[in-house]
């Protein structure tokens, strides 16, 4: 027999104290960032990634939680921004364009004149509003307009004048009325009564008709020269204007344009503002306050003139790391707000705000991809910016047509970013698999493992790094004991003895509930008591299902016998999450046999309670046994396995090896000890295989011994090649110390036979009762006999039944 009990060391390697030691005594007082320990693969990939500069090399980085995938990504920014700094920041600011003012122009200027640029157009707009409305008040400005009024006037008033005379001359006199200028016969001074005018001769009244139609004529060609007038005049006053304008202009828009004369796009958008000032003089001046909407008005035309700084790069160094903690839409390409004005919606240049891609832009950006998944047209839209390599702001509501209104266009800004996206390998795997331009620009894939090596240097490493944030935390500082009893934890997390889990955070959030315990006890520093009791709580919190089970297993309401032998029964071990803990708990698996044509029933399958995983490996257990009982002749068996009292979904083949072996029992008629139970997968060959939680497993099945007592009968069987993953309980490796609870570690059923039925394996080809093979060997044998209807067998066997239809027995015989 090859499968051997496992020793107390075996059960839990501790970290040693002692190694942790010299780590606490190199710890200085000053302020130390904690490494990211081991994760070489990964640190490599994000490197390479940060430094390539290619388009479509953006990074995916996948990993467990608090593996520290973000300290590893800025970790690497800092040290790529050291060697090889990017190209100086810039500042983005949106002004008005004088052209098309629906579609806002994008400037580009050195970090910190983006500021300056608003300051200095703010105090252009402030200047002017001075100095305009003085040069319109000015003495130059009155004289030369009264100068232009009169001239006008005269003008105007000399056509009028001459027709007036004429009309004088000719016995007429020209009447201003309400409706206009009209004509009439003169008597002296006066109008002409009508009954004089009848009184009149004809020929005379004729002369005066003629004339009134020819006056008539000039008054209409007089009265257009007048408008002809006022037009020129209206002409004059705005060169005027103009030049007054200019004059009170043109200083300031030298001083500020020769500030920018080095940026050509700001310095063309610096003289279009100059010739919208000159053009649009009336806007600085004093309007009529009583005039309604007189004062928003004003302030809407000198809005054109205003500055709107998008991205302020000049209040940083180095290139910029933005994280996205919501990366919607408007969030990631901003967005252009709305005001309410007279029930209606209004927008300018002024309300563009900038999103995470303009203020990452010539950085990093950081994006946790479920979040980016998960929001409405915002992975569609970053695709595009980083393809197009622009920043293009659209809104959500015009994209679906609920928005009617006329918008903005703003200029696309150029852009050079960096996107790191943070996600488990299945979201990765998902994008991969689904998203064809994924690959094209997510190029580079950096790969954390859950786990850590624990061998070499990792352990006293892992446990600096823990010392250092939890001083970061304002933690009370650890002993050596708490630093071993979290490396020991950390094993623990990892299912594995010779691993390490890589999710620190898990660790720091035991030590922040053992620095409260410390606190409480007021101790000046965490021992490795905290950090049980730390542990202890943790899944005390978590463990209501696992009490409520074996409440369950102690009053029998569910049979998990853990006393006798039962032929076809065995105690499986499973396990299951709960808040966030693992629990192990016994299972009573049970098959039966009878008559058949060779089939295998898994009821769990039959009735779509058992995973794919399960019907796998009673599959694979059903061809082990073809193949090493019957490889001549079928087996005439039919069997049924079950795992009872389950109302749940069973999936894993980690019971697979126990379902064999009840089955084994069965066909055989060999009890198995209750007091045992077994956890492993085995293959077509027998040999048994790992599986996983096997520390939980064993713990589920001691505490339902314990809490019924230990007797020295009580133990597990588990799989030979996980014997160094465990990393039980003290109270598992006292108990096992003690000689009150046992642990085999087995290779293959056969040895998994031995232990569980107290009988030799043997051998298959000898059926014989002797051993368990030939037990089984020898009743399948039968089987077969019985199947085929061999008369003799049939008689000795089944001497009182007989068969329907048959003689019955006789005496005698050949």
């Amino acid at each position: 027999m090859s499968a051997r009990r496992l020793q107390p060391a075996e059960l839990a390697p501790r970290c040693d104290p002692a190694s942790i030691e010299p780590v606490l005594a190199a710890l200085g007082a000053d302020a130390e960032a904690a490494e990211i320990v081991g994760q070489e693969r990964a640190r490599r990939a994000i490197e390479f990634g940060i430094a390539m500069r290619r388009d479509g090399h953006h990074l995916f980085v996948m990993g467990g939680p608090g593996t520290g995938k973000r300290s590893l990504v800025r970790r690497a920014i800092a040290a790529q921004s050291a060697l090889d700094p990017r190209a100086p920041r810039q500042d983005w600011v949106y002004v008005h364009n004088f052209d098309a003012a629906h579609r806002p122009i994008a400037l580009a200027l050195p970090a910190g004149r983006g500021a300056q640029l608003r300051t200095d157009a703010a105090a252009f707009v402030d200047e002017l509003r001075a100095t305009i409305p003085a040069a319109f008040e000015s003495e130059e400005y009155a004289a030369e307009l009264e100068r232009l009024n009169t001239d006008a006037k005269e003008r105007a008033e000399r056509g009028l004048l001459e027709i007036n005379q004429d009309a004088q001359a000719q016995g007429l006199v020209m009447l201003r009325t309400p409706v206009g200028f009209t004509f009439a016969p003169r008597k002296g001074d006066e109008v002409m009564s009508p009954q004089d005018y009848e009184a009149l001769p004809p020929d005379e009244r004729a002369r005066l008709e003629k004339a009134v139609g020819e006056l008539q004529e000039r008054l209409v060609r007089a009265l257009r020269d007048t408008m002809r007038l006022r037009k020129e005049h209206a002409q004059r006053l705005r060169a005027l204007n103009r030049s007054t304008t200019q004059l009170a202009v043109d200083h300031a828009a030298e001083e500020i344009r020769a500030r920018y004369a080095d940026l050509p796009p700001v310095a063309a958008w610096l003289e279009a503002l100059h010739r919208a000032v000159v053009d649009k003089a009336d806007a600085f001046r004093a309007r009529d306050d009583a005039e309604a909407g007189a004062g928003a008005a004003q302030a809407a035309e000198l809005a054109r003139f205003e500055v709107n700084l998008l991205v302020d790069a000049g209040n940083r160094d180095g290139s910029p790391v933005i994280d996205a903690d919501l990366p919607n839409l408007q969030n990631l390409v901003g967005r252009i707000d709305h005001i309410a004005n007279f029930g209606m919606l209004v927008t300018d240049f002024r309300q563009i705000k900038p999103g995470h891609l303009h203020r990452a832009n010539g950085g990093v950006l950081l994006i946790d991809a479920l979040k980016l998944l998960t929001q409405p047209y915002a992975w569609a839209t970053l695709k595009r910016a980083l393809l197009c390599r622009e920043i293009r702001i659209e809104s959500m509501g015009e994209m679906i047509g609920m928005i009617s209104t006329v918008q903005l266009e703003p200029q696309p800004i150029p852009l050079d970013v960096k996107v790191v996206l943070f996600g488990d390998r299945a979201l990765c795997r998902l994008l991969q698999t689904a998203d064809i331009e994924f690959d094209q620009l997510f190029r580079v894939v950096a790969d954390l493992d859950d786990d850590l090596p624990r061998a070499g240097a990792v352990p006293v490493q892992l446990a600096r790094a823990l010392a250092l944030q939890m001083r970061a935390k304002g933690l009370l500082p650890p002993d050596a004991g708490a630093l071993a009893r979290l490396i020991d934890h950390a094993a623990r997390r990892s299912g594995d003895a010779t691993k390490l889990t890589a999710n620190v955070r898990t660790l720091l959030d035991v030590a922040l509930e053992a620095d409260h315990l410390a606190r409480g006890a007021q101790r000046e520093r965490l021992a490795a008591a905290d950090i049980g009791a730390a542990v202890a709580a943790r899944r005390d919190r978590a463990a209501r299902a696992d009490e409520r089970l074996r409440e369950a297993m102690l009053r029998d309401i569910l049979a998990i016998p853990t006393a006798g032998t039962q032929v076809g029964q065995i105690n499986g071990l499973a396990a299951y999450e709960a808040g966030g803990e693992t629990f192990g708990a016994p299972s009573r698996i049970t098959a039966t046999t009878r008559l058949g044509e060779g089939q295998v029933v898994d009821i769990q399958r039959e009735t779509r309670m058992g995973g794919p995983v399960h019907a796998k490996g009673v599959l694979i257990l059903t061809s082990f046994l073809a193949s090493r009982y019957s490889r001549l002749r079928p087996h005439a068996i039919a069997a049924s396995l079950v795992f009872e009292q389950t109302y749940g979904m069973v999936e894993g083949d980690s019971a697979s090896l126990a379902e064999l072996v009840a089955l084994l029992s069965s066909i055989g008629e060999v009890p198995i000890r209750q007091s045992l139970a077994m956890t492993g997968s085995v293959d077509q060959f027998g040999n048994v295989q790992a599986v996983g939680a096997v520390n939980e497993k064993l713990e589920g099945f001691f505490d339902l011994c314990a809490a019924r007592g230990l007797d020295g009968t009580h133990g597990a069987v588990i799989p030979a090649s996980t014997a160094a993953m465990l990393m039980l309980r003290a109270d598992v490796v006292d108990a096992v110390a003690a000689g009150r609870f046992t642990i085999h570690a087995v290779q293959t059923v056969d040895d998994a036979l031995e232990v569980l039925t107290g009988l030799p394996a043997g051998d298959a080809g000898t059926p014989d009762d002797a051993t368990v093979n030939g037990r089984v060997a020898k009743r399948l044998h039968e089987f077969s006999r019985l199947e085929r209807g061999e008369p003799r067998f049939v008689r000795r066997k089944l001497p009182q039944r007989g068969a329907r239809g048959a003689r019955p027995p006789q005496r005698g015989g050949r």
